[in-house]
């Protein structure tokens, strides 16, 4: 496969790498919608949400039909989520990163499954605020069954992973509730840190829950100020740890040794 590769047009492989990324980006959007209701993410075909119509194949291509059609349902008219062009865009971004990162190898196919359900339970998060467990529970299995065919992350790293993600935002929350009387982070981001630690080990934990706090506080002190929400608004955690996991995964070694250089400057 590899020779095959190596003779294929750099800008064909990379187009190909991307489209395929717009594609399982249009599945992605199938399993958003669908697995909050418990529906089939197979059967029946994709159609539309308000009048049922069923989408015919060129009303079905990533991002192009919804430019084609101009936002809008060709049956009833109403207009199609945003959500869908943007699902399918950061899939397709993301599947090109990766493979440009660590080309065809068991890295690639590991991190693309992770990458996947991230961007699945943030969309989720972000509409239902809830996070299923059909993803971050067979995710957890799946990531500690993963160490053993990398070379980054030893078996005993995802276990601790396990642990620690679990671990750290369960007692978070325990704490918040001594205190508090109220419940502050749901089960479901408990799992999903569980999840996030078995792919990459306990060591991207502190990084990854340091960087989600930080971004999540931001953000919700800024929706506070700008939509009037009352301060015990609650912002879903999920696309926070997310996001923080996918930067932890590009980008994760080079911040953490600018922040220790800087550190150690100003030392």
């Amino acid at each position: 496969m590899d020779i095959w590769l190596q003779h294929l047009p750099q800008w064909l492989l990379l187009s190909f790498v991307f489209f395929l990324g717009l594609c399982i980006g249009s599945f992605l959007n199938v399993c958003i919608c669908r697995i909050p209701e418990n529906r089939s993410v197979v059967f029946p075909p994709s159609s539309c949400p308000k009048c049922g119509h069923v989408l015919k194949w060129w009303e079905n291509i990533p991002v192009v039909s919804f430019i084609i059609l101009k936002g809008k349902c060709s049956g009833c008219n109403c207009p199609i989520s945003f959500q869908y062009p943007i699902v399918e865009l950061l899939t397709g971004i993301i599947t090109l990163a990766l493979w440009n990162k660590f080309g065809p190898s068991w890295h690639l196919l590991v991190y693309l499954v992770f990458s996947y359900g991230l961007i699945v339970v943030a969309f989720i998060d972000l509409a239902h605020k809830i996070i299923p467990d059909l993803i971050s529970l067979p995710g957890i299995v799946i990531g500690f069954t993963s160490s053993f065919l990398l070379s980054d992350i030893t078996w005993l790293d995802s276990l601790l992973g396990i642990l620690v993600g679990g671990g750290t935002l369960y007692l978070v929350t325990w704490g918040y509730y001594l205190v508090t009387k109220r419940i502050g982070m749901g089960g479901g981001d408990i799992k999903l840190l569980a999840m996030i630690g078995a792919f990459m080990g306990w060591q991207a934990i502190p990084f990854i829950i340091f960087l989600s706090a930080l971004t999540g506080s931001v953000i919700g002190i800024l929706f506070i100020f700008i939509k009037g929400a009352g301060k015990d608004y609650q912002i879903p955690f999920g696309p926070f740890l997310a996001a923080a996991a996918e930067m932890q995964l590009f980008w994760g070694k080079e911040i953490i040794s600018l922040y220790s250089n800087l550190f150690s400057f100003h030392m």
